[in-house]
């Protein structure tokens, strides 16, 4: 058994393993790294306790609205302290200052909300196992391995 449970908010904001909270899911740890398309390239199992990332088809379709409610929080936030900074008034285009920026924002942390949500969304449906070392990682349930990759 392990001397300490690894910090859930740790685990996802550097997108490890939901199940032992140590291995990394992506295959690089660069959000940014967009040379060869592996930015957002997942290990198929955890390289640490061998849990199955992709556990059904579609699965990581519902990260969308999981990347919204982020972006929806961000834009909540920014506009909060861009009021409280600057205001926004009628006589101005603070408004539209504060659209601009927070587009711009929106659009660099894109990245690093799409890992974000991945990371969540699985591990919403993988627990954390505190003895995950001494129990294997279960099989997926919906996923027929002949038929991977078929579409």
């Amino acid at each position: 058994m392990s001397s300490s449970k690894p910090s859930y908010l740790w685990s996802v904001i550097c997108n490890k393993c939901p199940r032992c909270r140590e291995g990394d899911l992506f295959i690089t740890n660069n959000a940014y790294a967009f040379g060869h398309g592996k930015y957002m390239k997942m290990f198929d199992h955890c390289p640490v306790c061998g849990q199955r990332t992709d556990i059904e088809v579609g699965f990581y379709y519902g990260t969308s609205f999981v990347s919204y409610g982020l972006t929806v929080v961000l834009s909540g936030i920014t506009f909060a302290l861009w009021w409280f900074l600057f205001g926004f008034s009628i006589n101005d285009n603070s408004i539209f200052w504060w659209l601009g920026v927070n587009s711009f924002l929106l659009l660099i942390m894109q990245p690093l909300f799409m890992r974000v949500s991945r990371t969540l969304w699985l591990g919403w449906f993988v627990k954390y196992d505190p003895d995950w070392k001494d129990h294997p990682a279960p099989p997926p349930e919906r996923i027929v391995e002949d038929e991977m990759n078929n579409w």
